[in-house]
């Protein structure tokens, strides 16, 4: 019996990423898309083949965080499986309404819902006690959700308690960065040499920065090539800051030239570098909502042989996943197939399209041209790749949203269409409350018949 609720979660995750794949298509395209630069159909398949890129750029981080939403040791897997269907169900309501709603807190909401609802069936609102590395703790209905944890040697903190606060930090940090590099830009474009020496001095920056960042050889646990610089250069770690320094200098490339450029000539370049940006937030789409989706898997298999009191030796090869610990000293171990999976089914999800949802993005908070564009989807891909690295699961439209704003916000207050915008931040508000309300109909639906 687990073990078959086991693959149904594992085949029912894979179609929340293929939804999430279009529902969250708009993301990444809705940009080139409004300001014609590809073709809706060309503009899909640009973006699925980038999410799919992302398997060999990112690594876990993410998808741990997810697995520690809840506590794996007082749920079973009737709790996941709610998850992930009060999770579609309120993906496909926002999908057909065209609300650009979180993928991410949908899932997030779903589980953590299905847990307290678990918790309560189980103790109701009294203290229970259980039993963690042979001690004897009291525990509260609330705490089977780890709401937040301290980051370790001054880390980020992690927690759902982060992730909320991301549904406000996500688009402020979009926004904020759009609009700096739309100013930079705007300055670039003019006949002065101090946004040159500015440039010039953000190039000099970024690459210190990221070759602090870099991996060297002998850090590295398991080197894919023989050659060191291959290895080195291949590392997945060190492929997305390569891929942060390329983004930053292209674009300090074409301020350089800017101000000499005629305005025909430079709307085409920037038509160019909307592929380039769109390519670097579909790498950050991938890398980041994939993620959230291993997750789910691996904290399934980590509820399934807690129930069966198995050994991870006892499953199928395919099965033996491992979350890691740090505390502990415990590397994560995760099938290839898994990952492999999870990229594959957004990237399919992003070739069907989301229509509606692409409009809304497109056109409906505020009128996007190539120059809005680049920034947008740059400012959007550099803060998934920064939130990545700190392991922090955020909204992918949140993030572009808060960057459309910020582009909208260096023409007028007004070019934004606040009237949209309040009724999105609405949806981003309710999404983890009534997605965790659906989940927990769902559980005791599913407990009914379950068990």
């Amino acid at each position: 019996m687990e073990f078959t609720l086991l693959i149904v979660i594992i085949v029912l995750a894979l179609i929340f990423d293929y939804i999430n794949g279009f529902h969250d298509a708009a993301n990444a395209i809705a940009t080139v898309v409004a300001t014609k630069v590809l073709t809706p159909f060309q503009a899909v398949l640009w973006a699925a083949f980038f999410n799919f890129l992302a398997y060999w750029v990112f690594g876990l981080g993410v998808a741990n965080t997810v697995a520690k939403t809840a506590n794996a040791s007082e749920i079973n897997l009737v709790v996941i499986l709610a998850g992930v269907v009060a999770a579609i169900i309120w993906n496909l309501i926002t999908w057909w309404q065209g609300i650009p709603s979180s993928s991410s807190h949908t899932l997030i909401g779903g589980f953590a819902g299905a847990a307290i609802a678990h918790a309560i069936a189980l103790h109701g609102f009294s203290d229970y006690t259980i039993i963690v590395d042979n001690v004897a703790q009291t525990r509260h209905w609330y705490n089977i959700v780890c709401w937040y944890k301290e980051g370790k040697e001054g880390g980020m903190p992690s927690g759902v308690v982060v992730i909320v606060a991301f549904i406000i930090l996500a688009p402020l940090l979009g926004a904020l960065i759009s609009y700096l590099i739309s100013i930079w830009l705007l300055n670039a474009s003019k006949k002065s040499i101090f946004p040159k020496f500015f440039t010039i001095a953000l190039m000099i920056l970024t690459l210190w920065f990221v070759y602090s960042q870099m991996v060297t050889y002998d850090k590295i646990e398991k080197p894919r090539f023989d050659s060191h610089f291959w290895s080195i250069v291949l590392e997945s770690h060190n492929i997305k800051w390569f891929l942060v320094a390329f983004i930053i200098l292209s674009i300090s490339t074409f301020a350089l030239t800017f101000s000499s450029l005629s305005l025909h000539r430079a709307d085409a370049v920037l038509k160019k570098m909307q592929l380039l940006s769109s390519a670097a937030f579909s790498l950050g789409h991938g890398g980041n909502d994939s993620q959230k989706v291993m997750g789910i898997i691996a904290a399934a298999v980590a509820v399934y042989i807690n129930q069966t009191h198995s050994l991870i030796l006892n499953l199928p090869h395919w099965l033996q996943v491992i979350l890691p610990d740090d505390d502990k000293g415990i590397k994560g171990v995760m099938p290839d197939w898994i990952p492999l999976a999870c990229y594959t089914a957004i990237a399919v999800g992003t070739l069907s399209g989301g229509w509606k949802i692409v409009k809304t993005m497109g056109s409906k908070i505020t009128k996007v041209t190539s120059f809005e564009g680049v920034a947008a989807e740059t400012a959007g891909a550099l803060t998934l790749y920064f939130t990545e690295h700190f392991k922090i699961p955020v909204s992918t439209t949140h993030t572009i949203t808060g960057s459309i704003i910020g582009v909208g916000l260096t023409k007028r207050v007004s070019a934004v269409r606040w009237g949209v915008t309040v009724s999105l931040l609405w949806a981003w508000v309710l999404t983890i409350p009534v997605s965790g309300f659906l989940a927990t109909i769902v559980y005791y639906i599913l407990s009914i018949f379950l068990g």
